[in-house]
Formats: C-alpha cells, structure tokens, sequence
C-alpha cells in the first residue's frame, strides 16, 4: 500500500480535468469515472472515483450557478 492521497491532489486533478475538458463531463458519475480512466493514468479505482465524483460535484455546481 503507497502513503495517503492528500485531498487537495484529487481537487487538484480534477479542476485540471474540468478546465481542460468542460464538455467531457456530465452529472453522471459512472460517465465521468470512464472519462477520468481515458484522461488520466490514475492506476487506482479509489483515487480515479474520488476524482470523478469530485467532478461531478463540479458539474453540479457550474449548472446550479454556484462556481465562479
């Protein structure tokens, strides 16, 4: 087992993926864990769902009006 994923590593990676990617992603989490294992080279399941379900937090909150 590596050492803890910090928090801030998966915001990170997925504002990247969000910014670079707008139109990938949608409010469908298990459409946006295949886009995350296309995208990136993530090996683990954890980290990849955690990136994708913070994305898709991200596309809920760009369509509700809520993100700067």
């Amino acid at each position: 087992m590596m050492g803890n994923i910090k928090q801030t590593f998966i915001k990170r990676v997925a504002r990247e993926l969000f910014d670079r990617y707008p139109n990938e992603f949608t409010r469908d989490f298990e459409h946006n864990k295949k886009k995350v294992e296309e995208l990136t080279t993530v090996q683990s399941k954890t980290i990849r769902n955690r990136i994708a379900g913070y994305i898709t937090r991200l596309v809920r909150m760009k369509e509700e009006g809520k993100m700067l």
